[in-house]
């Protein structure tokens, strides 16, 4: 009998081929599980173009020879949640291209919790910590769950005022779970490691390439039941995760700033395009903090 979830790591082992492959071949063997899983099979289903099919190749060829003493050892290590299980946050499952897996340190039940993503440009200035430091007491009073994504500027002051405050917070990073970026951050990724939640879709050694972030804003985006931007430029990864977000029938909320300034951009943008304004706790609160 195929095990689905030891086919998964094996999946995510593999190169040449994005998520969205991934998951086609996944579906395809939950569909047919008495077929073998092969290399031709995988590349088609998988549709991994031409120049890419030696990278593939190679790397299937690796894969599946992983032992399960290795398999095991290895979630001794790091670990592993997989889109088929019932931990996997749903609202994270509804999204366009969910990750096949996570890997994770810290308390996944944080995933459980109402959660907030709280995002904002890495340039960040005394006017966006200032309006962080505002709102976090009231928002970690009610027992919300900070989301965001450890980088510089408004995302670490997030994650530091949730931390102040005695609530709780998951960083998604866009490398693996054993690296650090930016390098700044290690003490407070080990921090929220051990006594909050890291998650990343990427496998442990994972350097942080720079196509790695807008595929970690989507989870971001996927994993919060809302979106509050504190700071933006328009066309940022910032402000393209909040479109995401609205896209995904999230609420989203934006902190109005001095129209003259290239970082308010991106939230006056997004409060003409729907997103909530907001300048109060309470803004936020009233439309969602208690739902589950």
């Amino acid at each position: 009998m195929l095990d689905l979830n030891q086919l998964i790591f094996q999946l995510k082992h593999l190169r040449g081929i994005g998520n969205k492959g991934l998951l086609r071949i996944l579906q395809y063997f939950m569909d047919n599980p008495e077929k073998e899983v092969t290399a031709e099979c995988c590349l088609k289903i998988g549709r991994v173009k031409k120049n890419y099919h030696s990278t593939f190749l190679d790397s299937f060829e690796q894969a599946m020879t992983f032992t399960d003493d290795y398999y095991f050892e290895f979630l001794e290590r790091f670990s592993f949640l997989t889109i088929l299980d019932d931990a996997y946050p749903e609202y994270l499952r509804e999204i366009y291209n969910p990750p096949i897996a996570l890997f994770y340190q810290g308390n996944i039940s944080f995933l459980d919790t109402p959660t907030l993503g709280m995002i904002g440009s890495r340039k960040s200035t005394t006017y966006g910590k200032e309006m962080i430091n505002y709102l976090m007491p009231e928002l970690c009073e009610k027992g919300i769950t900070i989301v965001s994504g450890l980088a510089k500027g408004n995302d670490t002051s997030a994650h530091q005022a949730s931390i102040r405050n005695h609530g709780k917070t998951i960083a998604v990073i866009g490398c693996g779970l054993n690296c650090y970026y930016p390098k700044e951050n290690q003490r407070l990724q080990e921090f929220i490691a051990k006594q909050h939640l890291i998650i990343s879709e990427y496998l442990p050694n994972t350097k942080p390439l720079a196509y790695h972030f807008p595929s970690r804003n989507r989870i971001i985006a996927g994993i919060s039941q809302g979106i509050c931007v504190v700071e933006a430029k328009k066309k940022s990864g910032t402000y393209i995760t909040a479109q995401l977000a609205l896209e995904e029938g999230r609420e989203v909320y934006a902190i109005p700033g001095n129209p003259l300034s290239d970082q308010s951009e991106g939230c006056l943008h997004l409060i003409q395009e729907g997103a909530k304004c907001v300048w109060r706790p309470e803004d936020i609160l009233e439309d969602w903090c208690f739902k589950k």
